[in-house]
């Protein structure tokens, strides 16, 4: 449901409790500004639950007060504003000072995990990095990232989290007049390899030492402990990155702008502006306007993986070892392993897809050979892997009938059942398994795009909360949802996402 914004009454004071350690430690790395006020907030989307998980007070902030916070009319008691700096190469070209043009960081929390979790608000004006541009975001961007990170993290994969949707009551100007609206975003950290990066391209090596220090201790603090902490601590990066990334292509997401500026040390999904999934399965799908060139395309992202992290690589040559060519060599046989680390995750979330509980060497092209029957039966990526459950429960036709030439599909079938005999697990334990790792409802962009429609043209949030509420259960197939799970009508003309700037 909707949230509606409450009076606020003599409890409801907002607290955030904020430490925040960024601030305090990485001067050289923000610039201190506060955001710009709205003319006339309105709370369109509050998240109770990801409230409480951080420890503040959901009825307190699902409120005036929470609104005056949200749309940047005011600033919490213990929060210090800041624009991130950072470089990053956005397509490949390099740009030494990117940083936050339309965010600011409100602080940090401790949230009930005891986690560190940042607060930012997304769209609240013009910082210092906004490099001639307004600082604002269209409402159709905020609650395309609400709906989809949500849906990451419903998932299971690990996101940047939506904690609230507010509109400004005034419109940014793009191709056409938009309402604005500021998105509330959290995550375990925004530190990027861009902001590695940016210290470097600077030559200011103590200031890259301490980023690095500071990430150690917040993101992998046993690295510190190792023979060669800063060596350790990119392959851990590389280790958390190689996981989400796979986990990506388990799920046929394609990011579409995965510049370095937008690979997080956390290993978190972070920026969906051109991102979306996969109806049929093609492993060249692009859905960015702006990737010309298929760069960022599904098939390609295990690949950018690699050549992301060689960046964040060369940033840290320094201090892996004061022998630069031993310290190279020491990174480069780190960057072999990605891939096969990689591949390792990707295959061992491809056996639970369809059911294998233990490992094969023909495994690999059991899967294999699968995608390729779904390519050239035109197949559906989602359904196949949901419905094959089905196959194990008795009805083999509902997931052979998504094939346009079943043939193929038949012969795999019958390898896969040998396959599946080895293992000696009953065949409804293994359909239960399958179906708590293959989604039945993602985000299908024609109904994201029947939701953003409606809030954006006709002010009408229902389709939104109906998808939300729809995606925050992914795996609990629900009678009635049915327009949920198909995929998008075919059509002559190519999806096509836009980054919302």
């Amino acid at each position: 449901m909707v949230s509606s914004t409450k009076a606020v009454g003599v409890h409801d004071h907002p607290c955030f409790n904020f430490d925040n350690s960024f601030a305090r430690s990485l001067e050289g790395f923000f610039v201190s500004c506060q955001a710009e006020p709205a003319v006339a907030p309105k709370m369109l989307q509050f998240n109770h639950a990801l409230a409480e998980e951080l420890g503040l007070d959901p009825v307190a902030l699902d409120s005036d007060a929470g609104l005056a916070i949200f749309s940047g009319n005011t600033t919490p008691e213990g929060s210090e504003p800041l624009a991130q700096a950072y470089a990053g190469h956005q397509f490949g070209g390099f740009s030494p000072q990117l940083g936050d043009g339309r965010a600011l960081l409100l602080g940090e929390v401790i949230d009930t995990q005891q986690r560190r979790r940042d607060i930012q608000l997304k769209g609240s004006g013009r910082t210092p990095f906004s490099r001639g541009g307004d600082g604002k975001s269209a409402l159709g961007p905020v609650l395309r990232e609400y709906l989809v990170a949500e849906a990451m993290h419903a998932l299971g994969i690990p996101t940047t989290r939506a904690l609230a949707a507010v509109t400004t009551g005034e419109d940014v100007y793009r191709e056409s007049v938009l309402p604005g609206a500021i998105l509330t975003r959290v995550a375990e950290s925004h530190i990027r390899i861009g902001t590695f990066q940016y210290g470097a391209a600077r030559g200011d090596s103590d200031k890259v030492r301490k980023l690095a220090d500071y990430a150690i201790a917040r993101h992998y603090p046993d690295t510190a402990e190792a023979e060669n902490p800063y060596l350790a601590f990119f392959a851990a990066v590389a280790d958390a990155q190689a996981a989400l990334v796979a986990r990506w292509m388990n799920i046929g997401f394609i990011h579409g702008v995965m510049n370095t500026d937008n690979t997080t040390i956390s290993g978190e999904t972070i920026d969906y502006g051109p991102c979306a999934f996969m109806d049929r399965y093609a492993p060249s799908t692009v859905f960015s306007s702006i990737d010309q060139h298929g760069r960022y395309a599904y098939a390609n992202q295990p690949e950018i993986l690699t050549w992301n992290l060689a960046r964040l690589a060369e940033t840290l040559i320094p201090f892996v070892d004061s022998n630069k060519e031993r310290a190279i060599e020491l990174l480069t046989e780190t960057i072999e392993c990605i891939q096969p680390l990689y591949e390792s995750h990707w295959l061992a979330g491809m056996r639970s897809k369809i059911g294998l509980s233990t490992e094969d060497p023909l495994d690999l092209k059991l899967i294999n050979d699968l995608l390729s029957v779904m390519e050239k039966g035109n197949a559906d990526f989602t359904t196949v892997f949901r419905r094959l459950s089905q196959a194990l429960r008795g009805d083999n036709d509902t997931v052979r009938n998504l094939f346009a030439e079943p043939s193929a599909f038949d012969v795999w079938t019958q390898r896969w059942q040998k396959r599946l005999e080895q293992d000696g697990v009953l065949a409804e334990t293994n359909a239960q398994a399958m179906d708590r790792v293959n989604p039945i409802y993602i985000p299908r962009n024609h109904k994201v795009e029947e939701a953003l429609a409606a809030a954006v043209n006709q002010g009408d949030m229902t389709p939104f909360s109906e998808l939300l509420a729809v995606l925050n259960h992914p795996f609990d197939e629900v009678a009635g949802n049915e327009a949920y799970a198909a995929p998008a009508p075919i059509t002559n003309r190519p999806y096509q996402t836009f980054c919302g700037t």
